[in-house]
Order: C-alpha cells, then structure tokens, then sequence
C-alpha cells in the first residue's frame, strides 16, 4: 500500500530551526529537522492506535533545518517525518517519503519495528537490489517518536555531588538483566528503571562500596531481524537508531519512560551514586545500503554516514555493523554533542562510556584527536563536568588508540585485562605486571594525565564473566545459534583441569581463590576499578563469552545466593574499603620506583623473595613469578614537594602453584606489618602482626596485603 495522501487544514506557523526536535512550550509544539539534501519535509501525526491521522508539510527552511510550529498539540502526540528528495543511491542519496522516519531529536518512542518488506526504501528481492525503489507505506510497521513533557521535581533530589576521579570505582550492569530476578523488586518492575531505583537494589550497590553504576545502552534501539528469525534478541542493545531518548522497554509504563529514568538517577543520587551511560555513537541500526530505511538513512544519508568517496552507493564501515556515524560532518557533530548535553543536562547523568570510541576522532585520513568532535567536547564548559570514558579502539585501520586519547578522558585498559589474566594462569612475569599495577604509566603518563585514566578491567559484558574465566578453557555459545563460531577464542583463561561446574572441591576452592586474586589485583592497582555485576557473587554465563543475543537466565542475575557467594560478596567489600581507606592505593601521581634525594623516599620498591629489593637479572628471568610492591606512604602526594603521611603498604603476588617463604622488607616509619587481606583466608577476622624480616609463609596462588604499623 502506498502512503496515503493526507491533506489538512492546519494553523501550522513558521516556527523556528532551533532547537531541533519537538519542543513543546505550553501552547503548542515546534518542530525541526536538520536535512541538507531534502526537497520537502512532512510531519505526520498518529493517534494512539497508530493510525496517520494529519500531515503537514513543514513551512520553512533555513540553515539546512525544515522547521514549523503547530499550535495545541501536547505533550503525548505521536508523531514521525516524510522526506522528500532525489533517491539517488549512487549519489548518497536515499530519500522516499514512502517511508517514516523517525526524529533523531526525538525524547520518547513509542512502539516497536516489525520486520517487513516496507520498511526498506528498495524492493527486497528486486535485482537492482538498493537501486529499485518501493512505493510500500512504512508507517503500520514502525515505532514512532512522542512528544514529551520535559517537566521533573529534580529539587525532589537531594544535594548531589559528582564523585572524584581518584575515589571512583564503577559497575557495569545492564537495566533489564541486574533485576528481571531480584525478589524483593515487584514483578511488573522488575528488568526496568523502576527495578534499578528500588531501594534494596541501590542499597545492594551501595553496600558494594561502588561509586558509580555503568549501564549498557538506554538509547532506543533495534531488535536485528536475524536475530528474532532464530527466536533471540539484541540483549545488550548496540543497535541505536535514536540517541535522546531511552528505550520504554526498559519502563514499567512506556508512557512514562523519560520520568522513570529521571527518577532511577535521582534515587542513585541520593544514594549517592553515579550514573553513567553507554552511548553508541559509532554507527545505527539502519545498517548497510541493503539495510532498513528507519532514520537518517531516509532524512540525509549523505551527512549522516560515512560513504565511500568513489562508490557513494556504498557505506564505510569501521564498526563491522555496517555503517559509521559521519563525525566529520558539522551536523553529526551537533548530534552527538546535543544528545550528551541533554543527558548531562536535562537527564543528570554524571558520565558516558563511548562505544568503540575510536570512531569520534576518526577522520578521512584515520585517527585525530584534534578533530572536530574532540574540539568541540573538550571546550564545552558542561561536558567538562561529566566523565569521559572510551572504549579505544574500533575495526578500522589503526583502530586501536589505547593511551591516545586526549587529557580529561579515562579509556578502557585491555592491556590491564590481558596482563592480569596472563599472570594468575602463569603466563606473564613481574616485569609485564608492574607497570600495570601502577596505573599502566607507559601508556597513559603523558600530557598531564593522572593514573584514574586507565579504566583497569578483568571481565566486561563483552566476554567471559569472573566465574567463566576460572571455569573454562573454551568459550560454549551453542545458545546463540551460530553453531559456537561467535565470540573471542583466546580468552586468557583456565579452567584449572577441568572445563565446567561440575569438578571436585579442590578444584572448586583454588577456583574461588583466583577469583579472589583477580579481584584484588583489580581493587588494589592504581587507576579506575571496573567490575562487571554479579562478579562479587560468582555469577556465571555457563561459558558463554558473546552473550549479547541472552535475553534469559544465563545473562540475568540471580539472587538466591549460597554461602560460598556470600563469602565472595563479603570479600569484595572487604576490598573496595581498603581502597576507600588506603589513599596510596589511588593516588593522583604516577609511581616512578626513583629515589626521592630530597625527601629520601621511593614512592615503590619492588622486593623480592629475600625481602630485598628486586635485581635486575630478576626482572629479566622468565622464570620469576612471586614479588611484592612496596607502597611508602612518605612519598610526595601532590605537586608540592613534601614527604606525604599515608600508611605504608606492601601487596604480595604468588601465581606460583606451591607455598612460597618471603621475607618480610624493612621499611622506615614502624616495626611490624599488619596482615590486611589474604585470599587464602578472606574471611580472617583477625589481623595478625609479624615483625620486620618474618618470613611468610605465601600460600599458593594467593594475594597478600600488609599494613607498616
């Protein structure tokens, strides 16, 4: 069917390009989009059983915006745009006004994409393939935008403040999975903002010693064909096609959705938590040229999206989605900085976690942190408030940008990940560990940067959980349907002699130990900790290590926790308030190991077995595995050149398979060391002294932390 021809008689106004979007101010609503290629403009109007009910042609154009202002609609209107213009593929050019497409300026959605023939701008099956051209009407089969109230009692929120870099550690969890099972969440809430903003739910994070909660993608998004053929969903939600407003999947009422998220961040922070948000700005849903036309393939492709130079036909893709977000294009650029200043602004989100964030500082000759998506964060006095955190790397050539962001933003550190796996299983040294205890200063010391820039990981979403990474070998995604083809094969892990849960109790105790010292090593480095939710308990993935598409039990958390879990849970918090009582071990300034002359201090000292300090020809040996830092709290703390007054510190590491004797190191300022933590007994309540040059018996595979007293 085509699209019908609808004609109105309509007070619509001029109205005004700015700001883009649907604006409503108490008497009417303003509308516009941004189309530099578009011949005219029509937005559509449905009632509430989706059913076109007016268009209205858009009066004015100016600065590339098609603008109007419609009075005595209200908030609640359901509405989406036709646009006019050449359908010219070979060009970059793919308008057809057959198609609705939605506002990208768009606060709420309503409804879902049902895959059909007409939702694509060519013939599906046609020969030409792209170049045909369908006359089907898209709108019966499309989600829709909704004109929102912005109006919320944020006073209701009481006196918030951000949290400091140094004291921040974050946790990544997704909205639906973290409570679709919680039993004290009511059922109709549960896998929503609602459930998240329950208060056992934030009293739970809370508890943890968390900081600062990382959600995986709220923007709307789509649910790939693919995907739905083989009875799977996009669980995690890396498919955006909307970058203002969050998915009402994720609301107990999807009337409600933009007042729910409102309200999960406010009872966060009054909890005193952040909020920070994965943001997928790298690429949308709308796919390669074969791909739907949802958005801004049909309002401009060829602003929008990266296209070949010589084949405009055809989309770069540097993200292996298809497609890549134009960021060298004054109008994507305004996109992105708009959607992160509502979010900030209107949304009090205090930060964003850049999918695959290579891609913002990409430009035609590759990567640049000068570009102008760069220039234009770094000076934004708003943005400079919130934290930036970059995934940094991406698919295309010279992708991998570790360290190469710019000052003022944190990145994830695969090389921390990697490093530490490798030295609990035996496969890396002292010397390839050291620096990334430190905060990895051969990567990010430059340019004033501060140790809080390496976001330090052992598990993300992406890859096995905690649990996995100790219980197997080989990745198992036969529930994705790929036939297990999917996912990362060299995970850096061990199952420690059988792959799976069903192993004896030696196998099962030395797993729940490296579990152990993998979560200290994380908690105790200098840097930004990063754990993945349900790792304080042990949650397993069965091995699944891609679980993107599990929209069920083996990504969800569960809350029926044994006495084992508990212990694990305990142990977490054990360490998250070390590191809230300890400054030492996150501090502002980059440990050198030089010796202070002037303050007659080492801020770190390396030691080995005998208690001394660690030999060259030891770095060297491919065979050392057992050390230990020495952390001196008469180190200088800031710029200023004073001895500092923290407590001294010494963390032993033994991935070593037997018992191993250290001798404890002299250290000036006492004459004991005070067993803080050791993951062979994480629950001791009792903190033993030893004297200087004691020698300790290190269990093996174990972590220790003493405290000079």
């Amino acid at each position: 069917m085509n699209a019908p021809e609808l004609k109105i008689m309509s007070r619509v106004r001029e109205g005004l390009p700015y700001p883009r979007g649907a604006s409503w101010d108490g008497k009417g609503v303003n509308f516009a989009v941004y189309s530099a290629h578009a011949t005219k403009v029509e937005l559509c109007l449905f009632d509430p059983s989706g059913r076109e009910t007016d268009r209205i042609e858009l009066p004015e154009y100016r600065d590339e915006t098609w603008h109007g202002y419609v009075p005595d609609l209200r908030p609640g209107q359901v509405y989406g745009y036709r646009v006019h213009g050449p359908y010219a593929p070979d060009e970059g050019h793919r308008f057809n006004p057959n198609k609705l497409v939605l506002d990208p300026y768009a606060r709420a959605h309503i409804g879902e994409l049902k895959w059909d023939p007409a939702v694509f701008a060519y013939k599906v099956g046609d020969p030409q393939a792209d170049l045909s051209f369908d006359e089907r009407d898209s709108a019966p089969f499309m989600p829709k935008c909704v004109v929102v109230d912005p109006d919320f009692q944020w006073h209701k929120e009481r006196v918030w403040r951000p949290v400091p870099w140094d004291r921040t550690i974050i946790y990544e969890t997704h909205v639906r999975g973290f409570t679709k099972l919680h039993p004290k969440v009511p059922e109709h809430q549960r896998g929503t903002f609602c459930g998240l903003a329950n208060e056992h739910v934030v009293q739970y994070i809370k508890s943890l010693g968390i900081t600062s909660v990382e959600l995986l993608p709220v923007h709307t998004f789509i649910n790939d064909s693919f995907l739905l053929e083989r009875g799977l969903t996009n669980y995690w939600g890396y498919n955006s096609i909307g970058f203002f407003a969050p998915d009402p999947r994720y609301a107990a009422d999807p009337a409600k959705t933009l007042q729910e998220f409102k309200e999960m961040v406010a009872r966060f922070h009054d909890a005193g938590l952040e909020v920070v948000i994965d943001v997928v700005f790298n690429h949308t849903a709308e796919g390669n040229e074969l791909g739907p036309t949802l958005s801004f393939k049909g309002i401009d492709n060829a602003s929008y999206y990266r296209l070949m130079p010589d084949k405009k036909r055809y989309y770069i893709n540097h993200t292996g989605t298809g497609n890549t977000l134009n960021l060298s294009h004054p109008a994507a650029i305004q996109l992105v900085a708009d959607s992160l200043r509502y979010w900030a602004e209107d949304m009090h989100v205090d930060g964003f976690r850049f999918d695959l964030g290579t891609i913002l500082a990409r430009e035609p000759g590759g990567f640049d942190t000068h570009n102008g998506f760069m220039k234009v964060v770094m000076q934004d006095p708003l943005l400079a408030k919130v934290k930036m955190i970059a995934e940094p790397w991406d698919c295309g050539p010279g992708g991998y940008q570790v360290g190469g962001f710019p000052p003022g933003w944190a990145e994830w550190n695969d090389k921390f990940r990697d490093t530490v796996r490798d030295y609990w299983r035996g496969e890396a040294t002292p010397a390839a560990l050291a620096p990334r205890l430190c905060g990895s200063p051969d990567v990010f010391a430059r340019r004033g940067r501060q140790p809080w820039a390496s976001v330090n990981f052992i598990t993300a979403h992406d890859g096995f959980t905690l649990n996995d990474l100790v219980s197997y070998n080989d990745k198992h995604n036969e529930a994705n349907r790929e036939e297990n083809r999917d996912g990362h094969s060299h995970n850096r892990s061990w199952n420690h002699g059988a792959e799976g849960p069903d192993v004896e109790e030696p196998v099962r105790a030395l797993r729940k130990r490296q579990m152990k010292n993998l979560l200290a090593t994380l908690l105790l480095s200098q840097g930004t900790p990063m754990l993945l939710a349900g790792d304080e308990f042990g949650r397993t993935q069965q091995g699944n290590n891609n679980a993107y598409c599990q929209d069920n039990e083996i990504s969800w958390l569960h809350w029926n926790h044994d006495d084992r879990e508990q212990r694990l849970i305990s142990f977490v918090r054990k360490l998250t308030g070390l590191r809230e009582k300890y400054p030492i071990l996150r501090r502002a300034r980059w440990l050198t190991g030089e010796y202070n002359e002037e303050l007659e201090v080492k801020d770190v000292t390396w030691i080995n077995t005998a208690g001394e300090e660690m030999r060259q020809d030891q770095w060297d040996d491919p065979h050392t595995r057992v050390f230990g830092m020495l952390l001196d709290g008469r180190a200088q703390e800031t710029g200023i050149r004073r001895r500092g007054e923290l407590a001294t510190l010494l963390i032993i590491f033994n991935p070593w398979q037997d018992v191993v004797k250290f001798k404890l190191p002299a250290a000036t300022g006492g004459s004991a060391w005070t067993l803080r933590a050791d993951t062979n007994f994480p629950d001791a309540v009792e903190e033993p002294q030893f004297g200087i040059g004691h020698v300790y018996e290190v269990t093996a595979r174990s972590l220790l932390l003493f405290q000079l007293t």
